[in-house]
């Protein structure tokens, strides 16, 4: 398949970013190591400037829409998100003083909120789930004159794809790679960066097993509709699969790997205790999909991406309090 960018662009791409942020790390943690039986690499995305990897694809997208010729510029934007989307488009939106409305579904993470609203969003809260916030931010678009930004397209891609061109760089003969996936921008940004440097690494895509929409469609290698957005892992809780997004998945990824929400609770915790780092529900999936694999994985070089760690401190401390009949796997 042809990749959506050259390398160029992404190596032009990662030097718009880090004008702005320095790259996050990717660290080998030997008690997590310890635990899972491999060599793990985390990439610590939990440490951007909104916590969360979309930053990235926020900041290239806004310099995309900055470059149009003035009449072809818009007055403002409009997007749906459950909240890491949102706070990319709000922090780069600032910065350029680019008016910037974000549509949340009803009962969306108030630590969320409280953070697109701080970045200077303007908060519209509408619908039952993402993809009805989605709807309503179309249109919002058609009766305010607002320019949509989509889930997903080139210069979302190639921004999240400088976190996969660090980690790469840092760590090129890696086996594989576990990756949450929602809309898809990060699976694809890791699959198409993968492929640009001409590398071998097995990536793996995880979803959650309450919202199966993109694990239907990828086996069955066109978008499957219908299927329920009921997880913890907000990150994750989209119903279905983009054409694009899956187009690139199924020519790139190895499988899908289904966590459900205690197995991602279970990760949650496991990188408390082995990292002391704070990841939310999607932020922890990646880690959930290795612990599942771990014996196929036994002793091999494995990176997990931890997306963010933006979680609401109730559900957190939840998370923490809790036991399984796993805690073998962190112990």
């Amino acid at each position: 398949m042809r990749p959506l960018f050259t390398l160029d662009a992404l190596r032009t791409a990662a030097d718009l970013v880090h004008a702005v942020m320095p790259p996050t790390p990717q660290i080998v943690w030997p008690l997590l190591s310890k635990r899972l039986g491999a060599e793990v690499w985390v990439k610590h995305e939990n440490h951007t400037p909104v916590g969360a990897f979309k930053v990235r694809g926020g900041l290239v997208y806004v310099d995309h829409l900055a470059r149009l010729p003035a009449a072809e510029r818009p007055a403002g934007i409009v997007s749906a998100t459950r909240g890491n989307h949102g706070q990319s488009l709000a922090f780069a939106g600032a910065r350029v003083g680019l008016p910037v409305t974000i549509v949340v579904p009803e009962g969306n993470s108030p630590g969320k909120n409280a953070a697109m609203r701080a970045l200077g969003a303007e908060l519209v809260e509408a619908g039952a789930d993402f993809d009805a916030a989605k709807a309503e931010a179309a249109a919002l678009s058609q009766a305010r004159g607002l320019a949509v930004v989509p889930p997903f397209a080139e210069p979302l891609v190639r921004g999240v794809a400088t976190y996969a061109l660090e980690l790469f760089t840092a760590a090129p003969d890696l086996d594989a790679v576990y990756v949450p996936v929602g809309c898809g921008s990060g699976l694809c940004g890791m699959i198409q960066a993968r492929d640009l440097l001409g590398l071998r690494t097995e990536i793996i895509a995880v979803t959650a097993a309450g919202a199966p929409g993109f694990a239907r469609s990828f086996a069955a290698g066109k978008p499957v509709s219908g299927a329920p957005a009921d997880t913890m892992a907000d990150g994750l809780a989209v119903r279905g699969a983009l054409p694009e997004a899956l187009a690139i998945a199924t020519a790139g990824a190895a499988r899908v790997v289904e966590v459900t929400d205690a197995e991602i609770g279970q990760a949650m915790r496991l990188l408390f205790e082995a990292t002391h780092n704070v990841a939310e529900g999607a932020g922890a999936a990646a880690v959930a999909a290795l612990t599942r694999e771990r014996a196929s994985m036994a002793g091999r070089r494995v990176a997990v991406v931890l997306t963010g760690g933006n979680v609401d401190r109730d559900v957190y401390a939840a998370v923490l309090g809790a036991t399984d009949e796993s805690e073998s796997v962190a112990a």
